[in-house]
């Protein structure tokens, strides 16, 4: 292959042609190509899990955690959910071209927002194949380009994904150079694909915590990004504590190297002889090792001691820490302190405790009565996500369609002159 830096240069040049007539394509074109690369996706399950089974062995030999080995395996289910989430995307309305707040001024013209791509966005990210799929699918449909750069963990399951995205753009008469997925695994491609101003409007960084610092320290480029997720489901004293259990349960074991499932537990103090002894059987029965303060450790001996570094840890595994608080005002301040402004909610009865929450807490999914693992493009109807912003700037949350786009003024007059 040719040098990292020129090679880079290619695909940004070849982007930024692209993303000129990806602004122009129609919705049809945009839908077929959508459907097209779900079909090949369905087709050719075997030889993605193929490729991907190449990944998963080289990565057990390399040492990868358990969290990053579950973020990476595809299964049928899998490859049935990215073929899904493009249908989905396909029947989002299409936001390109829209025109809103049209009104009159004064002096006759009228003066209104038109909703346009953001152009060439690079998306940089760990593990997940299945981050090429969505995002393909995203930018897409918002009518941009993209150059997408996956972990090399990931090579051989991102080049058969990216095969059958290329096939659907093919079939719609799009240009193929509207998705590149980068080919090689040399570092330096990061290094160049972020500082590319001339080619790539904006990065999207999905990955662990110093990825994400470093792509964040030494872009070029606007970066939409969250750092990690630090969640937390408080359990209020006026909690239906039946419900409670079932949602901090699934809220952490439904899955657990998300950046949505809780890491903190927070308990108000009147109810947490009555909830702990009980959720945390669950927790301990599924193996997920668990430390609090001494209030939680005096309900549940098995439980460990938490350290101050506990309380703002992203764990990614079966670890969870515990903390008894005296209430909402002691909660809120704790996630304050220790959050991540990624998502949090409460379990609670109490509609004005409720609405406290929901206006107090700083971050970019709060919730009342369900689980954090919610907080996703999917579950939110946006089709997919192309990741989660905790930014608070352009975009905040899940990042799907709208979060890919901008708005221009346009004016629209009958000769009018300014004097």
């Amino acid at each position: 292959m040719q040098n990292v830096k020129d090679y880079m240069r290619g695909l940004g040049q070849a982007a930024r042609k692209a993303a000129r007539l990806m602004a122009q394509a129609d919705t049809a074109a945009k839908n077929h190509a959508l459907t097209a690369i779900a079909t090949a996706l369905q087709s050719q399950t075997a030889q993605l899990l193929a490729a991907n089974a190449k990944d998963v062995a080289a990565a057990r030999i390399n040492g990868l955690d358990n969290a990053s080995l579950d973020r990476l395996t595809l299964t049928e289910k899998s490859v049935h959910d990215m073929a899904a989430g493009l249908l989905d995307i396909a029947r989002l309305p299409d936001l390109i071209g829209a025109i809103s707040d049209l009104s009159y001024r004064p002096s006759g013209i009228q003066v209104g927002r038109m909703r346009v791509p953001l152009g060439v966005i690079g998306i940089i990210y760990e593990s997940r194949p299945n981050v090429t799929a969505d995002a393909a699918g995203l930018c897409l449909k918002s009518g941009n380009a993209a150059i997408l750069r996956g972990g090399s963990e990931a090579i051989h399951s991102n080049q058969a994904i990216a095969a059958c995205v290329h096939a659907g753009l093919r079939a719609a008469g799009l240009p193929e150079t509207a998705v590149q997925v980068v080919a090689t695994t040399d570092r330096a491609a990061v290094g160049e694909l972020i500082t590319m101003k001339e080619y790539v409007d904006v990065i999207v960084p999905r990955g662990g915590k110093d990825l994400i610092e470093r792509i964040s320290a030494e872009a070029r480029i606007p970066v939409i990004k969250h750092l990690h997720g630090v969640c937390h489901v408080y359990i209020d004293d006026e909690a239906d504590l039946v419900k409670a259990i079932r949602i901090a349960d699934n809220a952490k074991t439904q899955r657990y190297g998300v950046c949505n499932a809780m890491e903190t537990l927070l308990v108000a103090h009147s109810v947490a002889a009555k909830v702990l002894p009980e959720l945390c059987k669950i927790y301990l029965d599924k193996n997920v090792e668990l430390r609090g303060d001494d209030a939680a450790r005096a309900l549940v001996k098995q439980m460990k001691a938490a350290t101050e570094e506990d309380w703002e840890t992203e764990y990614l595994a079966p670890i969870l820490a515990v903390r008894v608080v005296a209430g909402l005002d002691e909660a809120i301040e704790h996630i304050a302190t220790y959050g991540s402004q990624h998502t949090d909610s409460i379990v609670t009865e109490n509609y004005s405790k409720a609405m406290r929450f929901l206006r107090e807490v700083d971050s970019s999914s709060v919730m009342v009565n369900a689980s954090t693992r919610f907080a996703d493009g999917f579950e939110y109807g946006l089709g997919a996500e192309i990741g989660i912003s905790t930014d608070k700037l352009h975009a905040r949350g899940p990042v799907g369609l709208e979060g890919l786009t901008s708005q221009k003024y346009i004016v629209l007059g009958s000769g009018q002159i300014r004097i």
